[in-house]
């Protein structure tokens, strides 16, 4: 018996539909792959799933080449995994998150929260459903390393041809991230808390990290790698010191060992991008390196934390509201010009650095 006319129309219909479907999701469904070489790249942290995120408008007027997750990208917080893909749903279902993962590639790491609970490291129970949950909800390949590889779901992508690539280095500080060093409840309530700094302590144990030995073998692997331009994206500050919340600073061997990596390797033009602390700053280091190291800390897209910690770093002021970053490469140059930028709700620079690509760079490769 042949459909009739009506049977006809709703066979087409679903058919769209489902062409649609596989459409849209095949848009997320591969490495995000650029064209050429990135002019901007935007970045943030720190989104909650339950809360506006008014900020997603300036950014999705930005027409970025890409947009970096630096962790936190809900608040995850359980050991409940049904909880946790509730919220990501909620999180998928924000129609400003699906405009930025339609019009621009997108790539992510996490941080605690989305991690599995507050400040949790290698002892998590539920690190293995997390990271599945995880990779699902940012539409990571299912052939990709970053599901199987046993210490993480760290990761790396190289951007541009020839002399203008970026590289962006994405370390898991969650997986193997060891205990960590408290103050104790009364040294932080009476001498720590009244400085806006947190409860933690480096961890001196010499084999103390948050990396791993595995997952260092492929940071040095990946650091001579040749590109004109090294992003390292840290869920944590890395450059900051002794804040007492989370931090590279808390793992000193670890903050060492890159900076010592970096030296030995002669790394052309390292950028440091982090989140997590629910404000924004920029840092700069030059001590025993070749060149200034410069962090772009930008946190957070939805948190806002009123009591800035003290940092011998920062550069310029900080933002305690909602922020965004940005990395805008000038390509056209003989000598690229970079510029950082801070971003407030608006999509206003809140604070700026400009410099040249020679003046972080170990000596001139142009």
């Amino acid at each position: 018996m042949k459909p009739s006319s009506f049977a006809l129309l709703c066979m087409a219909s679903f058919s769209l539909f489902i062409t649609a479907q596989a459409t849209q999701s095949n848009q997320f469904s591969q490495l995000p792959q650029l064209a050429k070489s990135p002019q901007k790249i935007l970045f943030g942290s720190c989104s909650h799933q339950d809360k506006a995120m008014p900020i997603l408008k300036s950014i999705n007027k930005e027409d970025a080449n890409l947009f970096i997750f630096l962790g936190d990208n809900i608040y995850g917080d359980t050991k409940n995994m049904q909880d946790m893909a509730d919220k990501y749903q909620r999180l998928g279902n924000n129609p400003d998150i699906k405009a930025l993962r339609l019009a621009t590639p997108t790539i992510a790491i996490w941080d605690d929260h989305d991690f599995g609970e507050n400040d949790a490291g290698t002892e998590y129970p539920q690190k293995e459903q997390s990271r599945k949950l995880m990779l699902d909800f940012w539409k990571e390949p299912h052939n990709s390393a970053r599901y199987t590889q046993k210490n993480g779901i760290y990761t790396a992508y190289m951007y541009g041809k020839e002399q203008n690539k970026v590289h962006v280095i994405l370390p898991d500080l969650r997986w193997n991230r060891d205990e960590l060093t408290h103050v104790g409840r009364l040294n932080y309530q009476t001498k720590r808390k009244p400085k806006n700094m947190g409860p933690y302590s480096p961890n001196l144990a010499k084999n103390a990290s948050m990396l791993g030995e595995s997952q260092w073998q492929w940071l040095e692997a990946e650091l001579q790698k040749p590109s004109k331009i090294k992003i390292i994206a840290s869920s944590l500050q890395l450059l900051p010191e002794f804040t007492g919340w989370e931090s590279w600073a808390n793992f000193p061997h670890d903050r060492e060992r890159l900076f010592t990596l970096i030296k030995k390797y002669q790394v052309n033009g390292v950028i440091i991008i982090s989140g997590d602390t629910h404000w924004g700053e920029m840092s700069k280091v030059t001590n025993n390196l070749d060149y200034p190291l410069w962090e772009v800390t930008s946190s957070g897209l939805t948190e806002e934390w009123k009591e800035v910690s003290p940092n011998k770093h920062r550069i310029g002021n900080f933002i305690n509201k909602v922020n965004y970053g940005e990395l805008l490469i000038d390509w056209q140059q003989v000598d690229p010009q970079i510029t950082l930028n801070l971003k407030d709700v608006d999509g206003n620079v809140f604070s700026q650095q400009k410099m040249p690509l020679s003046s972080i760079s170990p000596y001139d490769k142009r």
